[in-house]
């Protein structure tokens, strides 16, 4: 077991940087996966539901499935810089929009994000996860892996669990958020 639990970790640890090394190469976030505890325990809380509607998705939708999981990271970020007292406790099914799953994408951009489907922003967001999404689907299918096996089950575990990660980083850096250094041995005034 410790194998595998080696083997996803290294597989969830490439996948992150890959994906981190596009995006910034896109401009899309600075070399850092900029996150929260709050944000990183949502997903724990979110990740059984989700997986439970996007795994059916994967044989004909495999971008969205993946995709998907960035857009609900990029809700709980947006939740957590807007008012995390209020949202905290957000269901899963908050970020379903009026066709379920379907149309997760677009209800995230227009009712929790708060964009127009046709804003730059909003196309820059989707661009950016479909690439990423697209990435993933790359790195899955180089695993070659046997597809509806325990295995193939964790590898998308773990697949959406850094999009869900990656949408979290591009929404709280388009928010503002970033990185900054701090000189702990600097002299405070007195």
């Amino acid at each position: 077991m410790e194998d595998t639990t080696q083997y996803f970790d290294k597989y969830e640890e490439n996948l992150q940087r890959e994906i981190l090394k596009m995006c910034s190469s896109l401009g899309m976030l600075d070399g850092e996966l900029l996150a929260s505890e709050d944000i990183d325990f949502k997903w724990k809380e979110w990740a059984p539901e989700y997986i439970a509607v996007a795994l059916p998705e994967v044989n004909n939708y495999p971008d969205f499935a993946i995709a998907c999981a960035g857009y609900a990271g990029m809700a709980a970020a947006h939740w957590w810089d807007e008012d995390w007292g209020r949202h905290h406790s957000a269901e899963f099914d908050s970020l379903l929009g009026p066709r379920g799953f379907d149309d997760m994408d677009e209800h995230i951009v227009q009712k929790i994000l708060g964009l127009t489907l046709d804003s730059v922003e909003a196309k820059q967001i989707m661009n950016i996860l479909l690439c990423c999404a697209q990435k993933a689907s790359t790195f899955i299918r180089h695993e070659q892996i046997e597809h509806q096996t325990v295995k193939a089950f964790h590898i998308f575990a773990r697949t959406v669990k850094v999009m869900f990660r990656t949408g979290a980083a591009l929404e709280l850096k388009r928010l503002g958020y970033k990185f900054q250094k701090v000189d702990l041995n600097r002299q405070l005034p007195s």
